[in-house]
This record gives structure tokens, C-alpha cells and sequence, in this order.
């Protein structure tokens, strides 16, 4: 929840106040970084999102307006960031697997992150699998802890519609995780 130390922050940041702007940064990244891990599933990728974040956040920080709290107005840039991101990573898989069937060749594939047990594992391969938007609801209200209204806001939909992603995304996780039951 943001506090008044944040608008302070806000206000010093948005008039040329580098440290404030990195106490900002302090307080909400471990929250980005968390985000961006569930929507990607890497690490390496996690933390390059987080710092993209944390620049696009700077670099329109004067369209802040203060209407909504500082963190979801920064959990909606991250998301943007990580759907941003799944799009070039879609392009990017497609030209690799273009690249395969001309040259026959096969690219190694990204290990799993070695800290995470087999079920954690296994739950976030199930979770991208998700399609992007049912992942950001369940990533943003699950991992993030944000009510449905919030969550709304973040993804720029209504309230409904971020209740039938969770509810879909519940039933997709469901069929792939199956013999956990």
C-alpha cells in the first residue's frame, strides 16, 4: 500500500529528485521483481523486466498524476513491459523455429530456474502456458495479492473481465496439473 512517504518521493522525483526516485525504487522493486518473475518465468529475464520497468516508470513519471496509488500505477507498467516482452518472445521463437526447419538444426532449450522444487516448477510451466492476459489476472491477484478492482485497473478492463480470466485461467491450471490432485 503506498504511503505518504511515496507521494513525497513522487513529488521530489518528478522535480529532478534522483534519490527519491531510487528510494522509490527500493521500496516497490522487490513487488516488481515478483511480478515479472510470474509473468516470464526467468529470472534473468524477471530482472531485466523490473529494471525496464522502473525506467519507463522514470521516464513518464510526470503523467503521474496521483488519481491511483504509485504501485499500481507501477504494476501496470510492468505488466505492459511483460506483455511487451511475451510478444517479442513469441516473434523471436517463431524465427528460431523458421531457422531450425532451414538449417535441421536444434538450439538448446533454457533450464528451469534451480532454486524452484519440482512442483513449483511445474506450476509455472503450467502458468505460461497460460495465454498472457489470463496470466497477468492470476499473476496480479494470486502472487500479487491485488483485489479484482485493482487488478482491473493494472490491465485496463473492467472488473468482470478480470474475474472470467482467473476463472478460465483457474480451469486451464486445473486440466494441467491434474494428477497433483
Amino acid at each position: 500500500m503506498d504511503t505518504d512517504e511515496d507521494k513525497t518521493w513522487v513529488s521530489q522525483s518528478q522535480n529532478g529528485d534522483d534519490a527519491a526516485y531510487e528510494s522509490l525504487i527500493r521500496k516497490h522493486q522487490q513487488m516488481i521483481h515478483s511480478l515479472t518473475f510470474r509473468m516470464t518465468g526467468s529470472m534473468a529475464d524477471a530482472k531485466d523486466l523490473a529494471q525496464e520497468t522502473f525506467v519507463r516508470a522514470y521516464r513518464q513519471l510526470d503523467s503521474y498524476q496521483g488519481n491511483s496509488r504509485f504501485s499500481s500505477w507501477l504494476y501496470r507498467i510492468a505488466v505492459n513491459a511483460c506483455l511487451d516482452w511475451r510478444r517479442r518472445e513469441k516473434r523471436r521463437a517463431e524465427l528460431l523455429a523458421n531457422w531450425r526447419n532451414l538449417n535441421a538444426e536444434t538450439a538448446p532449450t533454457p533450464d528451469s530456474p534451480a532454486n524452484l522444487d519440482e512442483l513449483s516448477r511445474e506450476v509455472q510451466a503450467a502458468l505460461m502456458r497460460l495465454p498472457d492476459k489470463q496470466r497477468a489476472a492470476v499473476v496480479l491477484t494470486v502472487y500479487g495479492e491485488l483485489n479484482h478492482a485493482e487488478a482491473a485497473t493494472i490491465l485496463g478492463c473492467s472488473e468482470t473481465t478480470v474475474s472470467w480470466r482467473i476463472f478460465s485461467a483457474r480451469r486451464k491450471l486445473k486440466k494441467l496439473l491434474a494428477r497433483h490432485d
